[in-house]
C-alpha cells in the first residue's frame, strides 16, 4: 500500500489505527509508536530512557507525555472508510493483519513463505540470553536482528520492514543488537556516539566532537576498538599478574590476621591468668593481715579483760569488808578488830598500781603495710603501663610476625654508630642549625649574635617577654623539634655549663630549684662542673668518668626517644652517655635494679618526648661562656680559649 497518503502511518505505511497526534503535529498508530518507544508504551513518553523523539521529524518531547487517542481523527477515518474509495487509501479490511504477526496468504505454497514473515531466531552463544525485539508481543518476542540508535529500539527481521520501506526511517542508524541502547547516545545532544577522543579517552557524538573536543585526536569507534582489541591480550595478562599478586598478598594478609587474632587470644588468656594470680596473692595477703589483726586483738583483749576482772573482784571485796565493818556493834570489840583486819588485808591485797593501757597496739600497723603495698602496686602499674605504651612495649610477646629476632627501630649499623665511637661525618647528615632565641634569655645572659652567650654580673635591660627565664640563667634555641633525628655541637669556652633539651611548654617562671635544666621531668642535660661531666634528669644526677672535651655533640633521636651526648675530637665521636628508657628483661626483671638514675629514666624519660623539645643551655657559674659550634667537617673551633 502506498504510504504517501495523509491518513497513513509513517511507520507501518498502513491506514491509521487508533491514531495519536504528537505535539509536532504528526500522526501515528498507537501500537506502532508504542513499539518504537520501548518501556513507555501507551502509558507515556517519559521513562528511564530519557526524552522521546518523533520518528518522523526527531523533535524531542518532555518526560511524562501521555499518548492519547485522537478521537476526531478516528471518526474522520471511519467516515472515509464508510464512503468508499477516495483520494486517500482504501478502506482497511475488517481483520487487518498486525505488523508483528503477518501471515502468509492461503494461496501461497508452503515452501515459499511471504518475505514479511518473521524469520527463525539466529543462533546465539550458549548461556547468553539474546536481545529481544521490542515490537513483538510481550512474552513472544523474537530475537532482534538489529537495533536502531534513532528509535532506541531493537527489531526482529519482520519488524525491520518500516525502516526498509519508509523514506523517513531509512536515515536511521542500524547496528547489531544492543541491550542498553540509551548508553549509546550522547546524554547532552541525544545523538549516537560515533567518535572516540584519544586525548580524554571518551566516546563522543558528532556535536561534541565539533565543539568541546576541537583539535583533539578523534577516530571512529570501530577503529579505536580494533586498536584496543589488539592490546587486549597485554592488558588481560597484566590483570592476571596483578590478580596473582593480590591473591598472594591476600593470603599473606589472612595469615597475618589469623596470627594476630590467635596471638591476641593467647595473650589475653595469659594476662587473665596473671591478673587472677595477682588477685589471689592480694587475697591471701588480705587474709593474712586480717588474721594478724584478729590474733593481736584476741591476745591484747585477753590480758586487758583479765585485769578488768581482777580489779572488779578487788573492788567487790573492799566494798563488802567496808560494809561488814560498818555493821559491827560498838560494844562488840572482838568483831570490830576482826572486820578491820579483814578490811586491811583486802586493801593490802590490791595494793600497787594496776596495769596501764598498752603503749602501742601492734595490729594497728597493718594499715600502714597495706597502704605501702597499694602505693607500690600503683607505681608499678603506672611504670609498666608507660613502658607498654612506649616504643617496644609489645616486643616481649612470644609471637613474632616476621621473625624471632627483636624488632629494632633502627638498623644494626645505625645503632652501633649511635651507641659507640663513630666518625663525625655520619652525624653531620643529621645536622641542625641552632640559633639562640633572645626572647628566652635571662637578664644576666649576654648574647653574641645568635651563636654565643656569656653570663655577666650586671643585668641587661631586655624587653619584656612571656618566654623569658626569670629565675635561672638559661636560654633556649629557636624552633621546636618533634620528629626525626637532630645533631648540633656546643663549644664550652669557660665555666660551668649545662647543655640539653627542654619542653617547649615548660614555664620559664619556675623557681630556681625546679626551673633549672635537668632538675625537672621536662628537661635533661649534660653538665660540666669544672671537674667532671655528669647527666641530669628529673632532679637526679649520674656522674660520668670521661675527661673534659671542649666540643660536645648532642644527638636527639626523637623516633627512638633517646638523647645522646658525645665528645668530639679530631673528627671522632666518643659516646659520653645515651639517655633512654631500658627495655624490661624477660620475666619482668628490671634492666638496672640498683641504678636509681636508670630507674628514673625507665619511669619518666619517655614522657619527655610527648612534648615538642628545644635545645637548652644553662650557664651556672658567673664566668660561664659557650658558643654554638660550627658544623664543619674540619671541626676547628673559631674561638680562643682562655
Amino acid at each position: 500500500m502506498d504510504g504517501s497518503g495523509p491518513f497513513s502511518c509513517p511507520i507501518c505505511l498502513e491506514p491509521l489505527r487508533e491514531p495519536v497526534t504528537l505535539p509536532c503535529g504528526h500522526n501515528f498508530c498507537l501500537a506502532c509508536l508504542g513499539a518504537l518507544w520501548p518501556h513507555r508504551g501507551a502509558s507515556g513518553a517519559g521513562g528511564p530512557g530519557g526524552a522521546a523523539r518523533c520518528p518522523l521529524c526527531q523533535e524531542p518531547f518532555p518526560d511524562g507525555l501521555q499518548l492519547r487517542k485522537n478521537h476526531t481523527l478516528s471518526e474522520l477515518l471511519q467516515l472515509r472508510q464508510g464512503s468508499g474509495p477516495g483520494p486517500g487509501p482504501g478502506p482497511a479490511p475488517a481483520l487487518a493483519p498486525e505488523p508483528s504477526a503477518p501471515s502468509a496468504p492461503p494461496s501461497a505454497p508452503p515452501s515459499a513463505p511471504e518475505p514479511s514473515a518473521p524469520c527463525a531466531p539466529e543462533p546465539w552463544p550458549a548461556g547468553e540470553e539474546p536481545v529481544r525485539c521490542d515490537a513483538c508481543p510481550e512474552g513472544a518476542a523474537l530475537p532482534a536482528a538489529l537495533s536502531c540508535l534513532s528509535c532506541l529500539a531493537s527489531f526482529c527481521p519482520a519488524h525491520l520492514g518500516p525502516h526498509e520501506r519508509s523514506p523517513a526511517l531509512r536515515g536511521h542508524r542500524l547496528v547489531p543488537p544492543l541491550r542498553r541502547l540509551e548508553e549509546s547516545l550522547c546524554p547532552r545532544h541525544l545523538r549516537p556516539l560515533e567518535r572516540y577522543c584519544r586525548a580524554e579517552r571518551v566516546c563522543l557524538c558528532e556535536a561534541c566532537a565539533a565543539q568541546e573536543h576541537r583539535g583533539h585526536e578523534l577516530v571512529p569507534l570501530e577503529q579505536e576498538r580494533a586498536l584496543q582489541e589488539a592490546e587486549q591480550s597485554k592488558v588481560l595478562s597484566a590483570v592476571e599478574d596483578r590478580m596473582d599478586e593480590l591473591g598472594a598478598g591476600i593470603a599473606q594478609s589472612r595469615r597475618t590476621v589469623a596470627l594476630i587474632k590467635s596471638a591476641a587470644v593467647a595473650e589475653r588468656e595469659r594476662v587473665s591468668r596473671l591478673f587472677a594470680d595477682a588477685a589471689a596473692t592480694l587475697q591471701g595477703f588480705q587474709t593474712q593481715v586480717l588474721g594478724f589483726i584478729e590474733e593481736g586483738e584476741a591476745a591484747m583483749l585477753g590480758r586487758s579483760q583479765g585485769d578488768l576482772r581482777r580489779q572488779e573482784e578487788q573492788r567487790s571485796r573492799l566494798s563488802r569488808a567496808r560494809q561488814n565493818l560498818s555493821q559491827v556493834p560498838e560494844a562488840d570489840s572482838v568483831s570490830f578488830l576482826q572486820e578491820l583486819l579483814a578490811l586491811r588485808l583486802a586493801l593490802e591485797d590490791g595494793c600497787g598500781p594496776g596495769p596501764g593501757p598498752p603503749r602501742e597496739l601492734s595490729f594497728t600497723k597493718s594499715s600502714q603495710a597495706v597502704r605501702a603495698v597499694r602505693d607500690m602496686l600503683a607505681v608499678a602499674c603506672v611504670n609498666q603501663w608507660e613502658q607498654l605504651r612506649g616504643p617496644g612495649g609489645n616486643e616481649d610477646g612470644p609471637q613474632k610476625l616476621d621473625s624471632e629476632a627483636d624488632a629494632e627501630p633502627q638498623d644494626l649499623e645505625s645503632t652501633n654508630l649511635l651507641e659507640s665511637e663513630a666518625p663525625r661525618d655520619y652525624f653531620l647528615k643529621f645536622a641542625y642549625i641552632v640559633d639562640l632565641d633572645s626572647d628566652t634569655a635571662d637578664k644576666f645572659l649576654q648574647l653574641f649574635g645568635t651563636k654565643g652567650v656569656k653570663r655577666v654580673l650586671c643585668p641587661i635591660n631586655y624587653p619584656l617577654s612571656p618566654t623569658r627565664f626569670t629565675h635561672c640563667e638559661q636560654v633556649l634555641g629557636e624552633g621546636a623539634l618533634d620528629r626525626g633525628t637532630y645533631y648540633w655541637e656546643v663549644e664550652i669556652i669557660e665555666g660551668w655549663v649545662s647543655v640539653g633539651v627542654m619542653a617547649e611548654d615548660f614555664s620559664p617562671q619556675e623557681p630556681y630549684d625546679r626551673g633549672r635544666l635537668g632538675r625537672n621531668a621536662h628537661s635533661c642535660c649534660l653538665q660540666w662542673n669544672g671537674r667532671s661531666f655528669s647527666v641530669w634528669f628529673h632532679g637526679l644526677e649520674a656522674p660520668l668518668p670521661h675527661p673534659f672535651s671542649p666540643t660536645v655533640g648532642v644527638c636527639l633521636e626523637y623516633a627512638d626517644r633517646a638523647l645522646a651526648f658525645y665528645a668530639v675530637r679530631d673528627g671522632k665521636m666518643s659516646l659520653l652517655r645515651r639517655l633512654k628508657a631500658s627495655r624490661p628483661r624477660r620475666g619482668g626483671i628490671p634492666a638496672s635494679p640498683i641504678d636509681p638514675f636508670q630507674s628514673r629514666l625507665d619511669s619518666h624519660f619517655a614522657g619527655l618526648f610527648t612534648h615538642r623539645l628545644k635545645p637548652a643551655f644553662f650557664l651556672e657559674s658567673v664566668d660561664a661562656h659557650l658558643q654554638i659550634g660550627p658544623l664543619k667537617k674540619s671541626c676547628i673551633s673559631v674561638l680562643k680559649r682562655r
